[in-house]
C-alpha cells in the first residue's frame, strides 16, 4: 500500500509540472511527514550528499563535457561526413546516415540528449534539405540518439555501476554488441519505411571520398578504442576514463582541428555545468527517496509480491520490463534506474540473471522511456532542435520504437548478447 501511495504521489507531482528532481525530494519528505517520522528529515542533506558523491559518479560531468567539446570542436561535422560516405547510398539515404552518425558519436559522448542536441542539428537540417519530411527527420534523430547510452561510454551505466558496485568496465564492454545490434535494428526500420515511401537516396561515394572522409573522422572513431581499451587494460578507472575523453576531445578541437578557441570554453563549461547539475540533482533527490523506500522495507514487500505472481524466470523478467517501461512513461531514465535498482536487484539475483545483463536491460528500458510521452525527454529535446511538435514526432516514431523493443527483448532473454564479450575479454 505504501508503495502505491509513494509512486502515486510522485506521478501526481510530475503530472502537475513539478520538475522531476523536486518531485522526487518532495515525495520523500511528504512520505516521512505522513509516516510521523519528522526526525528523519534531519538526514535529508546527508543522504542527498551521500547519493551523489560517489567516486564513480565523477565520470558523469566529464563525459558530458566531452560531448559538449565534440559539438563545439568540429568533430560532429566530420563524423557526419564519414557516415554519409559510408551508408548514404543505402535505401533511406540520409536517414541511414543519421543512425550511423549517432553510433560513431556515441563512442565519445555517452548521453542521448547530448547526441540529439549535437548531431541532431546537423542531421535534421541535412535531411530536410534533401527532401525528407521534418517530422520523419526528427523521429529518426530521436530514435538514433538512444544508441548513445547503450554503446560505451555511457552515463546511465556509470550510474548503475555506482549504485550496485557492478564493474563499470564490464558494463561498458557489455554495451558494445547491444549497441551494434540496436544500430542495425534501427537501420532496418529506416529501410522499411524509406522503401515504402520512396525517400531519396544519396549517390554512392567514390573510394577516394570514402577514404578522405574516413581519415577526417579517424581520430574521433578511435576515441572509444582508447577509452574502453584503457579501462579494460587497467590503465585507468571509469572516472579517469572520463578525464581522458575530455582531454582527447579538447586536444582534437583546439590543436588538431583548431575549431575551439579559448573564448568558446566558458560557454562549453557553463552548458556542461547546467547539464551535470540537472543529472546529479536527480540522483541526490532520488537517493533520499530510495532511503525512505529501503527504510520502510518497501522493496522487500514488492519482491514478495512479484515472487507470489510467478516463480518462472522469464515471466518475472517480462513483468520487470513492463514495470520499467510503465515507470519510464513518467520519470526520466536516470530517476528510473536509481529508484528501481534497490527493488529489482534482489529479484533478478533470485532468478539467476547476471547483474551486468540486468544493467543493460535497465538501460534499454530507460531508452524506451526517453521516447514515450508524457515525459519523454528526447522528444522535447528533438522538438526544440527541429521545431516539430512532439505529437508529430511520436506519430512517426513507432517503427523505430518497435525495433528498440525487439533489441530490449534480445538483451533480456538472450544473455550472450550482453555477456559474451565481457566474459571473453575480461
Amino acid at each position: 500500500m505504501q508503495a502505491i501511495f509513494v509512486m502515486g504521489g510522485l506521478l501526481a507531482l510530475i503530472m502537475f509540472g513539478v520538475p522531476i528532481a523536486v518531485a522526487l525530494g518532495a515525495t520523500a519528505i511528504i512520505s516521512y511527514v505522513l509516516a510521523g517520522e519528522m526526525q528523519a528529515l534531519t538526514m535529508l542533506a546527508q543522504r542527498m550528499f551521500s547519493a551523489s558523491s560517489g567516486f564513480t559518479l565523477l565520470a558523469i560531468p566529464f563525459f558530458i563535457l566531452a560531448g559538449s567539446l565534440m559539438n563545439t570542436g568540429g568533430i560532429t561535422d566530420r563524423i557526419f561526413r564519414f557516415a554519409h560516405a559510408l551508408v548514404g547510398h543505402f535505401t533511406g539515404g540520409l536517414a541511414q546516415v543519421n543512425v550511423m552518425g549517432s553510433l560513431i558519436f556515441s563512442g565519445m559522448s555517452g548521453t542521448a540528449v547530448g547526441d540529439a542536441a549535437g548531431m541532431g542539428q546537423v542531421e535534421i537540417k541535412a535531411m530536410t534539405d534533401a527532401g525528407f519530411p521534418a517530422r520523419f527527420s526528427a523521429a529518426v534523430t530521436a530514435a538514433s540518439a538512444t544508441i548513445g547510452p547503450v554503446f560505451p561510454p555511457s552515463v546511465p551505466m556509470v550510474i548503475f555501476g555506482g549504485l550496485t558496485g557492478v564493474s563499470v568496465v564490464q558494463l561498458f564492454i557489455a554495451g558494445i554488441i547491444p549497441g551494434l545490434v540496436l544500430t542495425a535494428a534501427l537501420m532496418i526500420a529506416v529501410w522499411v519505411v524509406s522503401r515504402r515511401r520512396g525517400y531519396p537516396v544519396e549517390r554512392r561515394a567514390s573510394l577516394r571520398e570514402l577514404r578522405e572522409s574516413f581519415m577526417g573522422a579517424l581520430l574521433p572513431i578511435l576515441a572509444p578504442v582508447v577509452i574502453i581499451g584503457g579501462m579494460a587494460s587497467g590503465l585507468f578507472t571509469p572516472t579517469e576514463g572520463g578525464v581522458v575523453a575530455v582531454c582527447y576531445c579538447l586536444v582534437l578541437g583546439m590543436f588538431v582541428y583548431k575549431e575551439i578557441r579559448l573564448s568558446d570554453l566558458p560557454g562549453v563549461l557553463w552548458n556542461t555545468l547546467q547539464h551535470s547539475i540537472r543529472v546529479l540533482f536527480i540522483i541526490a533527490s532520488a537517493g533520499f527517496l530510495t532511503w525512505f523506500l529501503v527504510h520502510k522495507r518497501i522493496p522487500d514487500a514488492m519482491i514478495q509480491g512479484v515472487m507470489s505472481l510467478s516463480t518462472v524466470p522469464w515471466e518475472i523478467t517480462a513483468l520487470i520490463i513492463l514495470v520499467l517501461i510503465a515507470i519510464g512513461l513518467f520519470l526520466e531514465g536516470v530517476a528510473v534506474i536509481i529508484i528501481t535498482v534497490p527493488i529489482f536487484m534482489p529479484i533478478v539475483t533470485q532468478i539467476g540473471m547476471d547483474p551486468v545483463q540486468f544493467g543493460m536491460l535497465m538501460v534499454m528500458c530507460s531508452m524506451i522511456g526517453l521516447l514515450t510521452p508524457p515525459v519523454g525527454i528526447l522528444l522535447f529535446a528533438v522538438s526544440g532542435v527541429s521545431g516539430v511538435k512532439v505529437g508529430e514526432i511520436v506519430a512517426e516514431l513507432w517503427p523505430m520504437l518497435v525495433a528498440i523493443v525487439i533489441v530490449t527483448l534480445m538483451v533480456a532473454y538472450w544473455p550472450a548478447v550482453s555477456l559474451w564479450l565481457p566474459r571473453t575479454l575480461l
